[in-house]
């Protein structure tokens, strides 16, 4: 190999993985396609073994090429990094935050952030709503940056997860649904509704299954979501009832036609921290994250 790939050549990487389409990846990139191509397989050609898997069109990376796009984000990271702190130096903070964050927590990062970038106004932020295991996954791949979510006891040592809230749950109905007007209702009693639930690969749907066994009751959902917007919409029409998080059924506003009764019986609490990887220099975006969010260094 003459030379080791250059930063340009990452960032064409990263572009192609974001896209899976060499058109339109060229045009991110402000080159044409075929200089693009032609980039790619010098690549390729110089390290000795193919990158991307072709036919008509993108097909994917090879297994070679997964490992490039790994150290090509850890890189690229790197000098984000690098580019930060001596923009730092000079008294401001300049790039980009790639946030991942779990669909209970939106509301919370998006204050967050709004706050972190009255204070640094040129930081670009990016919040991705994703499941906890994305955020893992995405961690250790590079990327994102940081994520809000569940603690994971599988990724410990891996990732440094610093609790910032205990999540609490309400079940949120049509006032014909509640079970009363004000108050507390159990899980029992909100296992009996017809109810929309998030999709069984989320981890917040994981905790209210496990809640409801500790219950001694199964609830059957009418209908299962990946978003809390469709949960919400359902409580709205008057068609079913969701159980969420406190903190993210404060952020609504709420119709004249709906309840929020605490979930008691049992009364259960989950933390959602901050997870980011182990690692030394950090990106100076993060620890400003960390410092807006009240977290010690």
């Amino acid at each position: 190999m003459d030379r080791y790939p250059d930063i340009r050549d990452l960032q064409l990487l990263i572009a192609l993985s974001q896209r899976k389409h060499f058109t339109q990846a060229a045009a991110d990139c402000g080159i044409s396609q075929p200089a693009f191509s032609a980039r790619v397989r010098a690549l390729e050609q110089e390290l000795g073994v193919p990158i991307v898997r072709r036919g008509n069109k993108f097909l994917g990376f090879t297994k070679d090429g997964e490992l490039l796009l790994k150290w090509a984000r850890k890189i690229l990271t790197d000098a984000e990094g690098l580019r930060q702190d001596i923009q730092i130096s000079k008294g401001t903070l300049l790039g980009e935050l790639v946030l991942g964050v779990v669909p209970t927590a939106l509301p919370y990062a998006a204050a967050v952030a709004t706050t972190l970038r009255s204070r640094y106004e040129k930081l670009t932020i990016q919040i991705q709503s994703l499941t906890s295991a994305q955020i893992a996954r995405g961690l250790n791949e590079y990327s994102i940056d940081a994520g809000i979510t569940y603690r994971d006891e599988k990724e410990i040592g891996a990732l440094r997860f610093e609790p910032i809230y205990n999540e609490h749950y309400v079940l949120l109905a049509p006032m014909h649904l509640a079970p009363r007007k004000k108050g507390s209702a159990s899980w029992a009693e909100a296992a009996a509704l017809p109810l929309c639930l998030l999709s069984k690969d989320m981890r917040f749907r994981q905790i209210v299954d496990e809640v409801f066994k500790r219950a001694g009751v199964q609830a059957e959902p009418a209908m299962e979501t990946n978003a809390f917007t469709a949960a919400l919409v359902q409580v709205t029409n008057g068609s079913a009832a969701t159980v969420a998080p406190q903190k993210l059924v404060d952020s609504l506003f709420l119709d004249q036609n709906s309840v929020s009764l605490k979930l008691i019986e049992p009364e259960v609490e989950h933390s959602i921290g901050l997870t980011t990887l182990n690692v030394d220099p950090e990106l100076p975006a993060i620890e400003a994250l960390r410092q807006m969010i009240g977290l010690s260094s």
